[in-house]
Order: C-alpha cells, then structure tokens, then sequence
C-alpha cells in the first residue's frame, strides 16, 4: 500500500469530514479509496440506524428499513461533495430519509397505487389540516382541490388510496365489538337467487306451450295427478297423455336451456302463462 494510502486510513475516526475530504482525490480503483470509503459508512451507520428506527410500526421490518436507510446512507457518500462547505450530516440525513420515504412508496403499499396519488395524500393531509383550521370546519373537497391545485377527481381518488396502504384484517371486530368481525358482514352467494332466475325462466317458457299442454303440465306436476286421472279428466287415452307430457318436457328442457323468453309477456302461442295452476319449476320436483 502507498504511503498516500496510509495516510488516508490513519486518519483519526473521530475526524470522518477528514476523510471524506480525501475521498475525492483518490481514483475509484484505489484500494485505499474502498477502505477509507468502508471506514465512512461504518461511522455514520448508527445515525442510518437511528433515522430507519423512525418509520418503525408503520407495517414495514425494522431490519428490512435498516438495509434501506444503509443503501440511502451509501449514496450519500459516494455523491458527497465536501467542496461545497455542506457538512455531510446535513447532506446525508435528507438523502437517507428520501430512501425510506421512497421505499413506503414503491414497495409498501398492497394495492399498487399510482406515484402522483402517492405523492399526493401527505399533501391532501396538510391540506386538510391547514384549511380546518382557516375554516373552522371540514374543507370541502372543492375546496381542497383549489388549495393543491389537482382535480377534484384526483383529490377523491386519493381519499380512496389512504386505505390501500395496509387494508384492514378481516378479522377486525366492528364497532369495537368482540362478538361481530368485519368478515361477518360480506355478503355470500345466494342461492335462492338462481332458483328465482331458474322459476321466471321456466314460467315464460311454459308459455310457449298450446293451452292443452300448459293443462297436461298444470293437472301433473301443480295438481299431482297421475296420467291416467289426467286421461279420465281430459276425456283421453292415457297414450296421448304420456306423449303430450314427453312432447311437452322436451320444449321446456330446449327453451330452459336456450333460456327462451316471448318478447312479450303473456304472448305464447296459448295467450299467457299458466300461472293459475300453480306449477312449480322443475328443480323443485
């Protein structure tokens, strides 16, 4: 090692401005550079430490804010200056604060969320605070809008971001309660919707029905008749019954398949649905 480079690294600790200010007269392959540089990072690392403990409880690692805030305070000093007469702590702090701040940003949120609206909810919040204390009231979102000079769909939008950070856990009980969670109140699949879809359908598709099968449907499966009591009523053979049924369910089936409806209520070919006998739909046979 050259004696340049031993005077570089038998600078005193306690004189780190010293060697940040020989870290610029060194060329980037110099071994004494990279260790003067590692000497550095190493003292100002319990600051880095200090600023990343900050955002603690915020939904982020501690350890995982250490590494960014170490990456912040990297920076730092690979692009500090010492000519400028900027104490490097002054210099430093900011640069590693933005590395945090950027990292809540790009990687803390669970729903991804557009940059401007990220960058414009501390905003909205000033914003909020500011004119509440004006006002003597809520600001209106008109009223915000006008301060931040957005949209006031932005300004609604990012009303909306604030929760997409860390949504809430389902598991959260309601109104402070222990016997209710919010997981209670989403709604689930209901079934009796698809088989009200299910007796409309079939309603209007027994409608396509002649008048003499719409009866044979009502008399078997509303009045619960056998074929041959259907026949002694309707004053047939059983025959005709048994093919009037299978004629008959065999339209149903098509026309509940194809989800077949008149375009006109009531306008079968038998003039209107045989609501009156009381049929039930198929499924609930």
């Amino acid at each position: 090692m050259s004696a340049s480079n031993n005077n570089v690294l038998d600078v005193e600790p306690a004189h780190p401005e010293a060697l940040l200010a020989r870290l610029r007269s060194l060329a980037p392959g110099d071994a004494g550079r990279a260790a003067a540089r590692a000497k550095v990072i190493d003292w100002y690392l319990p600051m880095a430490m200090c600023l990343a403990r900050r955002f603690g409880g915020r939904g982020e690692p501690l350890a995982d804010l250490t590494q960014v805030a170490a990456i912040g305070l990297i920076k730092a000093v690979d692009r500090y200056d010492a000519a400028r007469g900027v104490p490097f702590a002054s210099y430093a702090i900011p640069t590693i604060l933005g590395e945090i701040k950027r990292h809540f940003r790009d990687a803390g949120w669970t729903v991804r969320v557009p940059r401007r609206l990220q960058e414009l909810g501390p905003q909205l919040a000033t914003a909020v605070e500011d004119l509440a204390q004006a006002l003597h009231r809520s600001p209106t979102t008109q009223e915000l809008a006008a301060r931040l000079g957005v949209s006031r769909g932005d300004v609604l939008d990012t009303m909306q971001c604030t929760t997409a950070y860390r949504p809430r856990s389902l598991e959260q009980p309601v109104n402070g309660t222990e016997a209710l969670r919010l997981i209670d109140t989403l709604s689930g699949t209901d079934s009796g919707l698809d088989a009200v879809d299910r007796h409309e359908t079939l309603r209007w598709a027994l409608a396509l029905l002649p008048a003499r099968e719409q009866r044979v449907i009502g008399l078997r499966f509303g009045g619960d008749m056998t074929q041959a009591q259907i026949a002694a009523q309707l004053g047939v053979s059983q025959m005709q019954v048994s093919r009037l049924l299978t004629r008959s369910m065999i339209t149903l089936r098509d026309a509940m398949r194809a989800d077949v409806t008149p375009p006109v209520r009531g306008a079968g070919r038998a003039g209107s649905a045989p609501a009156a006998v009381g049929v039930r739909p198929l499924a609930d046979r």
